[in-house]
């Protein structure tokens, strides 16, 4: 154990467009003033919608959600086809920044330790970073940049990261080893969720060529993927692991645009999360 003060820990998955979920989940708690957590970590989109939780600013990524990222400026295959990115992370963070930027004193001042997961390019290990004001804006960047949709690497500090959900996808036993006891894990996809392994091979092998631990971590996704399941689903003892789910009829996918359905899959994640706080209270 590496820090043995987290007793209590919050972990979010990503998942781009499917965080609709949690940031509904997460806003539910900022009504209800419920942040009872020790360390929180996420990854991808789920450590933006963590940033927006620990900025104290209520739908500030509701927004995000249903406007700024439903502009094609944001998804554009067209633009893709011709050399650009899929996910135009560069557009989105600089009129974010500009109009709706996060409170970003608030989240490093916050009483509870904050971890954002990225992959290092160069190992395909997944790293930890615990953001300063300074950072924050590029790391959340790095840590959601989805290779190929993204198709830049991002460099913090002289180091290049991608997607933290590439080599850990839900950073569940980092908060193990970070010394959590009681961990609430916010998840992106259905219980009953199996992930397949990786099938466009042509892709990967020509996106990875220079960057063959990234293309090892990529091929080993499925495997990081179970075993957090598996820990979350059967932890050792005296350790308490709740999950949260949205329901099986969950509609958002990763580049779901359609607002009628990101506002109901919102909802469910408010009104889940409401529910959430009382069973966490009788849980631990």
């Amino acid at each position: 154990m590496e820090n043995s003060n987290n007793k209590s820990a919050l972990v979010v998955e990503g998942g781009a467009m499917r965080g609709i979920f949690s940031t509904g989940i997460l806003d539910a708690f900022l009504v209800n003033k419920f942040n009872p957590f020790d360390l929180h970590i996420g990854v991808s989109a789920g450590a933006s919608n963590l940033a927006a939780y620990l900025a104290k600013m209520y739908q500030r990524n509701y927004k995000i959600f249903t406007d700024y990222s439903i502009r094609p400026d944001f998804i554009n295959w067209r633009k893709f086809i011709f050399g650009g990115h899929l996910i135009d992370l560069d557009w989105l963070w600089d009129i974010t920044i500009k109009e709706i930027r996060l409170d970003l004193k608030t989240i490093c001042s916050n009483k509870g330790r904050y971890l954002m997961g990225l992959t290092d390019i160069n190992t395909g290990q997944p790293v930890y970073i615990e953001p300063s004001e300074d950072n924050l804006e590029e790391l959340l960047k790095a840590s959601s940049s989805i290779p190929i949709f993204y198709r830049k690497f991002i460099e913090v500090e002289g180091l290049a990261y991608t997607d933290g959900g590439l080599a850990d996808p839900i950073p569940v036993l980092e908060a193990y080893r970070q010394g959590a006891t009681n961990i609430m894990v916010i998840r992106s996809r259905p219980f009953s969720y199996e992930m397949k392994p990786s099938s466009n091979n042509f892709l990967v092998n020509r996106y990875f060529k220079k960057y063959p631990m990234l293309k090892k971590a990529l091929l080993n996704r499925e495997k990081v993927y179970k075993e957090a399941i598996e820990f979350i689903r059967k932890p050792p003892n005296g350790i308490k692991v709740m999950e949260i789910n949205p329901p099986e009829d969950f509609q958002t996918k990763r580049l779901t645009k359609d607002i009628k359905i990101l506002n109901q899959d919102y909802k469910i994640g408010y009104h889940m999360g409401i529910s959430v706080i009382e069973k966490w209270n009788n849980y631990i």
